[in-house]
């Protein structure tokens, strides 16, 4: 893969405490992320901001436009936070908003940021889509149809890939190895929100869903090795071995 996109939750920064930015949770997903990079591909990042407030819950008696634009803004502390992370193990990395916050972070231009990619920087794409009611899936989804990536990677924390039951609560749940898109909305998979898949689906954009925790994966799935879920419109839904 030469350019991929890579989705991250707001609560690997969190680390056990599952609130706000921990230092050795952060440090340890930008040592994943700086490994994966001196490969050669050229990375780009969109992070949420659920360590921080999810609107649905957090801003629950709040006017749902005004609690997506809190959770907004905590994408970009997380941006900033995954920034400085991977500035001090040498990485070189630029964030773009959605929301202009130029006193620390560049606005969202699609050129700019091509050309950031093209000059090996990694990108960190923070605000959502800059929209009320739209998921940083979607975000995520959008981002890399516009930088032209080869494909989205969904990180997860200790689970491997996209199972037919939840593994946390069914020890005999099965990974799929392959998913169709259509087999995904279908069978009302959680991999991201409906929206997200569609744009995917629609524009032929492949998905790996994979856990970013287990040391080497995102290095592996970039030099072309089987890791996690592959999710595609011309996808056969089989099982892993």
């Amino acid at each position: 893969m030469q350019r991929v996109l890579l989705k991250l939750s707001g609560e690997f920064l969190a680390g056990r405490s599952g609130f706000g930015v921990a230092p050795e949770a952060t440090d340890a997903l930008a040592t994943e992320i700086r490994a994966a990079h001196a490969s050669g591909t050229e990375l780009a990042l969109v992070v949420g901001g659920g360590n921080f407030w999810r609107g649905a819950t957090s801003g629950r008696d709040m006017d749902p436009a005004t609690a997506d634009y809190v959770g907004m803004l905590g994408t970009v502390m997380n941006a900033i936070a995954l920034q400085d992370a991977l500035e001090r193990q040498g990485v070189s990395t630029r964030v773009q908003t959605a929301l202009p916050i130029q006193a620390v972070a560049e606005p969202y231009i699609r050129r700019r940021a091509l050309r950031h990619l093209e000059k090996g920087r990694v990108v960190i794409f923070a605000g959502g889509t800059g929209n009320p009611f739209f998921t940083t899936d979607t975000a995520a989804a959008l981002r890399a149809l516009e930088i032209d990536a080869d494909a989205v990677l969904m990180a997860k924390n200790a689970v491997s890939g996209v199972y037919d039951d939840d593994p946390r609560k069914n020890s005999g749940a099965r990974q799929y190895a392959e998913l169709s898109y259509l087999d995904v909305l279908n069978q009302d998979l959680k991999v991201m929100d409906a929206t997200a898949i569609s744009l995917c689906m629609g524009r032929g954009m492949p998905m790996v869903v994979f856990d970013i925790f287990t040391s080497g994966n995102l290095t592996r799935l970039l030099a072309g090795e089987h890791v996690g879920t592959r999710i595609a419109t011309d996808a056969r839904s089989r099982f892993a071995d």
